[in-house]
């Protein structure tokens, strides 16, 4: 069978990517609104004047700005690549089957939606289905999954990810929300494992410790058909990458999501870490990092700058000229 068409283009020219960056990361570093999230406190101790960008193309070409390799907790920002090495495991359908992917319009860390839904059926995105999709991953027991699980994750990141300890003592201590949503979902029979193993997976990818560069080249993967472009491994099946992105632009940016495409025009997922991870399909991954929030939980300065960068570089993709 020939290979479909397909019009997703290249990125643009290297001097081009890079004078735009720059402009993007200078203009966007005066954003001061916003500020750190409070949840945990190794988060709200977070240095809010960080900021960090950086583009990976397909073809391997990367773009830093500023602190685009400081530290920061993924959080929610896992819950795309392991609704990735889910859906490799179970397959698209069953997956969709089995965890939702409509939006709940409701905020990330809400149970209602659990109890309000047949099945517990919410979507990867939010808290719920995400700790619904970490009780399905392989493995005999706790362990085995967390091993796939973390060796999945670095491999998108195209390095060995590690837990930050200080935030990990942090969730765990005070996990009271996601242990009612875990019950929900159990209450439901949404879950695949018990509900401490399935919070102990979903608690622990939270918690590895990531840099805006990271989050570019995990994009840049689900961007190339599941090939990572700075390592040439296959992470994933190149056809899983549209049905990921898809939930991604449905419910990445939580009950932001909407305004999202509305000014990026792109697939998306924040953390209350202060990452976003964009993706424009076939060119490339954005990564981005700062700790000042919206009141959804999304970062500031990362909107700001996906929405000038999709312009700018041309990457969205409901853009068009006429002929």
């Amino acid at each position: 069978m020939p290979d479909a068409f397909i019009s997703t283009g290249h990125l643009a020219p290297t001097a081009d990517v890079r004078r735009i960056l720059d402009a993007t990361w200078a203009e966007v570093s005066a954003e001061l609104g916003g500020s750190n999230s409070e949840v945990y406190p190794a988060l709200a101790a977070a240095d809010p004047d960080q900021f960090g960008l950086c583009v990976v193309a397909t073809d391997g070409r990367v773009f830093d700005a500023g602190d685009a390799y400081a530290g920061f907790s993924l959080m929610s920002v896992a819950k795309p690549f392991t609704f990735a090495l889910v859906c490799g495991h179970l397959g698209a359908e069953r997956a969709r089957a089995e965890l939702g992917v409509n939006a709940t319009g409701q905020p990330f860390n809400a149970v209602a939606p659990v109890l309000a839904a047949v099945g517990g059926r919410t979507n990867p995105m939010v808290n719920a289905g995400a700790i619904a999709t970490c009780s399905r991953l392989p493995g005999a027991d706790l362990e085995a999954q967390w091993t796939h699980l973390l060796a999945g994750l670095s491999a998108f990141a195209g390095r060995d990810l590690a837990i930050d300890d200080e935030l990990y003592t942090n969730v765990s201590a005070t996990n009271v929300r996601n242990r009612q949503i875990a019950a929900a979902l159990e209450s439901q029979g949404a879950l695949a494992s018990g509900p401490d193993d399935a919070l102990e997976l979903y608690t622990r990818q939270s918690s590895l410790l990531v840099t805006a560069h990271d989050l570019a080249v995990m994009g840049a993967t689900l961007a190339d058909g599941g090939m990572n472009p700075v390592t040439g491994a296959q992470v994933v099946p190149a056809e899983l990458c549209h049905h990921v992105l898809a939930v991604m632009a449905t419910a990445g940016m939580y009950e932001r999501s909407g305004d999202w495409l509305y000014d990026v025009g792109l697939p998306g997922k924040s953390g209350i870490g202060g990452g976003i991870v964009t993706v424009s399909p076939g060119k490339g991954g954005l990564g981005s990092f700062s700790p000042r929030l919206d009141v959804a939980g999304n970062s500031v300065r990362g909107v700001r700058a996906a929405a000038r960068l999709a312009r700018d570089l041309g990457l969205g993709l409901f853009a068009s000229r006429p002929l």
